[in-house]
C-alpha cells in the first residue's frame, strides 16, 4: 500500500503520475485481451472449479468492473464514501456477467472499456490524484489517496488475470507471457551455442 508519503514523493520526483498510470494499465488490459484470444471460444464456459466465474464470467467482470471506479472518481468525484452505495453497483455488473456474449461481444469489451478508463485517467491533474478520499466508519485504513485506488483498478485485474493463467494451464494452454519467456531464453541458448 502506497503511504502519503511515499505518494508525495512521487508527485514531486515527476516520476509516476497519470500518464503513467494509464499506460501500465493498458499494457495489463493488452495481456488480458490476449489471453481471451488464446482460449477458444469452446473453452469459454470452463470453470476451474464449482461456484467460480467461468473463464467467458471472468473475462466479463474484468472488463467491466472499471465501471465502479469511474462513477466514484469521474462521475460523482466523492471524497467520501460514505453512502455509496457499492452493492447496487457490484450487483449491476455481476448481473452482465451472467450473460457474458460471445468471445468477440468479449473481446470487444475488453478493449472499448479499457480505453475508455485509460483514457480518463491520463487526463488526471496530480492534485486530483493527491486528493484523500475517505471510507465509511469501521474501514481500514480509513482513508486512501486517489492515486493509490486508480492503482488498485490495475491490481485487481492482474490478480484476475492469474485466474486466467490457471485456467489456461487447466486447458492445455501455455499462456502467452510464459511461451515468449520461453522463446527468449531459447534464443539465448541458441545464441550462446552459436558463439561457442
Amino acid at each position: 500500500m502506497l503511504t502519503r508519503a511515499v505518494c508525495d514523493t512521487l508527485y514531486f520526483m515527476g516520476c509516476y503520475g497519470a500518464k503513467e498510470i494509464a499506460e501500465a494499465f493498458r499494457t495489463v488490459r493488452r495481456n488480458t485481451i490476449v489471453i481471451a484470444q488464446d482460449i477458444g471460444e469452446e473453452h469459454y464456459g470452463f470453470r476451474a472449479a464449482p461456484d467460480t466465474r467461468t473463464v467467458a464470467q471472468t473475462l466479463v467482470h474484468i472488463a467491466v468492473i472499471p465501471r465502479v471506479t469511474l462513477q466514484i472518481h469521474a462521475t460523482e468525484r466523492r471524497t467520501n464514501l460514505e453512502g455509496f452505495d457499492y452493492p447496487a453497483w457490484v450487483g449491476k455488473l455481476i448481473a452482465e456477467e451472467q450473460a457474458p456474449g460471445s468471445k468477440e461481444q468479449i473481446i470487444a469489451k475488453l478493449t472499448e472499456e479499457g480505453e475508455r478508463f485509460a483514457s480518463w485517467v491520463e487526463t488526471l491533474s496530480d492534485d486530483f490524484l493527491a486528493e484523500r478520499v475517505t471510507y465509511p466508519a469501521g474501514f481500514h485504513p480509513p482513508s486512501k489517496v486517489r492515486i493509490e485506488m486508480l492503482m488498485g483498478v490495475k491490481e485487481h485485474e492482474m490478480h484476475h488475470r492469474a485466474q486466467l493463467m490457471l485456467m489456461e494451464r487447466m486447458l492445455g494452454i501455455v499462456p502467452h507471457l510464459t511461451r515468449h519467456m520461453q522463446a527468449r531464453m531459447a534464443d539465448r541458448q541458441s545464441g550462446r551455442a552459436a558463439t561457442s
